[in-house]
This record gives structure tokens, sequence and C-alpha cells, in this order.
């Protein structure tokens, strides 16, 4: 089966281990005893995270070591990108009727 980097984020777990492993590699049973579920059910949303490309797995001694992969998480960046630039349009017309509004004389009552 193909799995792409957005099939990597659709799992709350998924994205959990993603946000785990962005200070620094660890090890699979370290992960794992992050979360309320069997080593094996995280070893199996870890193995998914390497099938989509956004996890590399070294193996060292009897460990297993996953790195995340910055890279290929760009495509979501690239992906948000004209939401983002949509947004900061929207954000920026509403600072600007703001500061309109604050500037406008107040009428006495």
């Amino acid at each position: 089966m193909n799995r792409d980097v957005f099939n990597a984020i659709a799992d709350p777990t998924r994205r959990s281990i993603l946000m785990s492993l962005t200070s620094e590699s660890q090890h699979v049973n370290a992960l794992a005893d992050k979360f309320d579920m069997t080593r094996q059910a995280v070893s199996l949303h870890i193995k998914y995270l390497q099938e989509c490309g956004v996890i590399t797995i070294k193996k060292e001694g009897r460990e297993r070591h996953c790195s995340l992969e910055i890279q290929k998480l760009t495509e979501i960046a690239d992906w948000l990108e004209p939401f983002r630039k949509m947004w900061t349009g929207k954000f920026n017309q509403l600072d600007t009727l703001l500061d309109e509004l604050q500037s406008k004389p107040k009428k006495e009552l």
C-alpha cells in the first residue's frame, strides 16, 4: 500500500509520536512508555510512520532508534502555505478595520 505524509498525520497517536521525536531520536520502548496502549500497538504506529517516510528506524544492538525525517514533513508545510497566506490576509484586514474603528472619534451620548 502506498502511504504518504498525510496518512502519517491522520491519527492523533502518530502525531504525538512525531512530536516526541522533534527534540531527539528515541528508541521504540521509550516511545511506547509515553502511551496508554500496548507496545505492539505503538510499534504498529511506528511501522506505519516508517512506511509513510516520516521516520527512519536504525537498529543499534537490540534497540531500534526512531528519528524524524524533517524533509518529508515539508510536504505538509508546502500544502498548507496557501491557507496560511489566506489567513494572514484575513487577519491583516481585521487589524486594519480595528485600527480604523479605534481612530474614529467616539460619539457622546
